[in-house]
């Protein structure tokens, strides 16, 4: 009960914004129970006032009172379900958008921690899981408990004798039900697990589609899917031969209590004890009376696959970032950003090691090195995607941490190798960072050499562009991504790799961009490209964590040993 309970306090504060409808859904179960049991109460006067003494007045009453019974109970059933489901989806409704809200302010270690099908999963299915438990399975139980009570007050009043025969076997079912509630728990909360690594094996499918067709791997993940499937249909199947259990025994049970009040019933009926009409009352009334007990111990077996996905939402739910920012804004004129003995670890791995770089303002500073030496951590720690372990880095001579994450964000505009573009129009992937404005995002867009073919498609800059861009080319993306950059106009820029699957001509158009905008920002490149480097500013050579090498193209070449190694690949890569 403990799970369930849990459920019932973390939804218990939202009950509070429902308490029209819940008492409106309140009422329709007092009458569906009502109705059942008045039905049950009925069976007396109808078989010894009607049947057996002929009372003709009766006859043409009783027929009404059974139509307004069931009219009150069909009513009320429809006022509880209805009220319940709105409340319950209602509520899981805020729950989901708190669950998101949550989410997308984690740190991005949360992020390269969990898989995004399992994310999905959890933030759909197991919150629907509990959905169920709020619209379904918690009204569902107070309505069946309301009629248990119910027609017990019809057995006991028709016979307190018969009733403690009948109803003794009710706590010798407790056992039993109490174990494959555990055991349904344990299959419940696994078959789970297992549908996040089902979401996340077909996220994995559909994203990776083009390398997938590219090494014909169509069968090899056809199979990988197969096992998850059939681990996740045997673990379904131990579900239902668990969950199915709790039938045959509550009506083995209700059998035998049925079978010992029929013999002692009978007799007393022979005897004259009780009349016809009282027996068939109460054994109506038991006959009902199991259908409710069954469907409890039905509903608490159930609850637990929802008290297993509750347990996995509220995990989510209650994780807090580690990254937090100050309470001061960023400088409106940043004019230098230091790393002072900067040091970083992802987990166990120290990728940053002791970093001391400078940067100034109308300064571009290139950042290369071998794959893995640590530049894209470097630019991590500056956007706050990680906190650095030891060290400072210093904006203006002011701790980069005093200042809130927002604010930080917003002055840093990162355009990164990866580009992402999303499922909406042109304008609205340009306009992502803020307030939408056409003639900024047409400016932004001529600024990155992008507005000549943006203005050729259907609809221009209205055009929907598909799911990670697939309807634009390698090079329309990143100047997509570039004008994105150029629209939130900050202060600090990054660009890693942003110009790598440019042709010349675009690339030197963006070059001749990002020169202009320098002399007001601080630019940060990570570089594989000779002309990136020769105009840089300084260049950093980062290597093992480490900077081993700083100065411009011409100190480097004569005195890094490790540039000029890396000077080679990038006269390549020209």
């Amino acid at each position: 009960m403990n799970g369930v309970k849990e459920v019932f306090k973390r939804f218990s504060p939202y009950i509070k914004d429902y308490i029209p409808q819940f008492t409106l859904a309140i009422i329709g179960m007092l009458m569906a129970a009502g109705g059942t049991s008045a039905t049950a109460w009925l069976i007396e006067p109808v078989l010894n006032k009607i049947f057996i003494n002929k009372d003709e007045t009766l006859l043409y009453i009783l027929p009404y009172a059974i139509i307004a019974i069931y009219a009150i109970k069909s009513g009320g059933t429809y006022m509880q379900r209805y009220f319940t489901v709105y409340i319950g989806q209602d509520i899981i409704r805020q729950f989901r958008e708190k669950m998101v809200k949550n989410l997308i302010n984690l740190d991005m270690k949360f992020f390269n921690e969990f898989r995004t099908g399992e994310l999905i999963s959890r933030t759909v299915n197991d919150i629907d899981r509990i959905r169920n438990i709020v619209s379904n399975m918690i009204p569902e139980f107070f309505t069946n408990l309301i009629q248990i009570f119910g027609l017990l007050c019809v057995v006991i009043y028709q016979s307190p004798k018969l009733s403690l025969f009948a109803l003794v076997v009710l706590p010798a079912a407790i056992y039993p039900l109490s174990i494959l509630a555990k055991k349904m728990k344990k299959i419940s909360k696994n078959a789970q697990e297992k549908t996040s690594d089902i979401t996340s094996a077909l996220s994995e499918i559909y994203t990776n589609i083009e390398i997938i067709k590219a090494n014909n791997a169509e069968n090899k993940e056809i199979n990988r899917f197969k096992i998850e499937n059939d681990k996740f249909f045997r673990l379904n199947l131990k579900s239902v031969k668990t969950g199915e259990l709790v039938s045959p025994i509550m009506e083995t049970l209700g059998a035998i209590g049925i079978a010992t009040v029929i013999m002692i019933g009978g007799k007393e009926v022979i005897d004259n004890e009780i009349t016809v009409g009282s027996f068939f009352s109460f054994l109506t009334a038991l006959f009902m009376l199991y259908t409710p007990v069954k469907k409890i111990s039905s509903l608490y077996n159930s609850m637990q696959d929802a008290v297993a996905a509750s347990e996995r939402t509220f995990e989510l739910i209650d994780k807090v970032a580690s990254i937090v920012g100050g309470n001061e804004e960023f400088p409106k004129a940043v004019k230098s950003i230091h790393f002072q003995d900067v040091w970083l670890k992802y987990d166990d791995k120290e990728v940053l090691k002791g970093i001391n770089l400078s940067a100034y303002r109308g300064e571009m500073i290139a950042l290369v090195g071998n794959s893995g030496g640590g530049k894209t951590s470097l630019i991590n720690s500056l956007m706050r995607f990680y906190d650095i372990s030891s060290g400072n880095i210093l904006v203006n001579n002011s701790d980069l941490y005093d200042f809130s994450l927002q604010s930080v964000r917003e002055n840093i505009g990162l355009v990164s190798q990866r580009v992402y573009i999303f499922n909406d129009t042109v304008a609205n992937n340009v306009a992502y960072s803020g307030e939408f404005d056409e003639e900024k995002v047409i400016k932004a867009l001529k600024m990155a050499n992008a507005y000549e073919f943006v203005s050729k498609l259907e609809n221009g800059i209205n055009t929907v562009l598909s799911e990670f861009g697939s309807n634009l080319s390698g090079g329309q993306r990143q100047r997509i991504a570039i004008a994105r950059m150029l629209y939130k106009n900050p202060q600090i820029i990054i660009l890693d790799e942003a110009t790598s699957a440019l042709d010349n001509t675009s690339e030197n158009a963006i070059t001749e961009v990002i020169e202009n905008l320098r002399k007001d920002k601080i630019i940060f490149v990570v570089a594989h490209r000779l002309s990136t480097v020769k105009n840089a500013t300084n260049i950093a050579v980062i290597n093992n964590g480490k900077v081993i090498g700083f100065g411009d193209d011409a100190t480097l070449s004569s005195q890094c040993e490790a540039y000029m190694k890396l000077k080679g690949t990038f006269e390549l890569n020209s």
